[in-house]
Formats: C-alpha cells, structure tokens, sequence
C-alpha cells in the first residue's frame, strides 16, 4: 500500500550513482581538500579536522569498493568501522595534547610547539 502512495516521491538516500567513478571523484576530492587544510593551516584544530576529513574520504573509498565488487561487501563495512575507530582515537589523543600543549603556551598555533624541544 505505501509503494502505491509514495511511489512519485524520491527520498535523499534513494538517489544513488549506478557507477564508481562519482564515489571516487568526491573522494578524491574530499582527501585533497584534506590534504590542502592539513598543509596550507598552522592551527592544530584545523590540522585534525583536515586529516578527519582525508579518513572520510578514505571510508567513502572503501564503501564504494565494497558496494561495486561483491567479494569486498562485507569486508568493506568492517574496514570502514575499524577506520571510524582509529580517527576517533586520533581525535580523543590529538585533541588532549593540543589542550595540553595550549595550557602550557597559550597558543594553538602548531609552528610554537619547537619551543618544547628546549
């Protein structure tokens, strides 16, 4: 009865590519969007949220490998869970020692951090 109903109706997650190569492209360029923000920003904040940025595309990568190649589906998934993992864990440390390095100097600024070699 609901397929009758809504059948003229299209939701977001039903609009799917039939090929790879858009899931690619938008990783691609997701990770050098990544990339660039990690490079061209001195803050620490920004720097994490750009290499957050370059491990979603990398999960986009392996999501769109598993659902084009059936002998990666269900490998697929548990990679990409075990990506998640790995960059909250890099988020939680990353964050804690820029608080802590912030506490000390005052500054989030990554090109101040040399002066703890000292």
């Amino acid at each position: 009865m609901s397929e009758v109903l809504f059948q003229q109706f299209v939701l977001p997650f039903e609009v799917v590519s039939d090929s790879l190569d858009a899931y690619l492209i938008l990783a691609g360029i997701l990770f050098a969007i990544g990339s660039f923000g990690f490079l061209a920003r001195r803050n620490a904040i920004s720097m994490l949220m750009s290499i957050e940025l370059m491990l979603n595309a990398v999960n986009l990568t392996i999501i769109a490998f598993g659902a084009f190649i059936e002998d990666l589906a269900a490998d697929g998934s548990v990679i990409a869970i075990m990506v998640m993992a790995v960059a909250a864990a890099e988020a939680t440390v990353g964050l804690a020692i820029v608080i802590a390095i912030y506490r000390n100097r005052k500054t989030p600024l990554v090109d101040e951090y040399d002066a703890m070699r000292r």
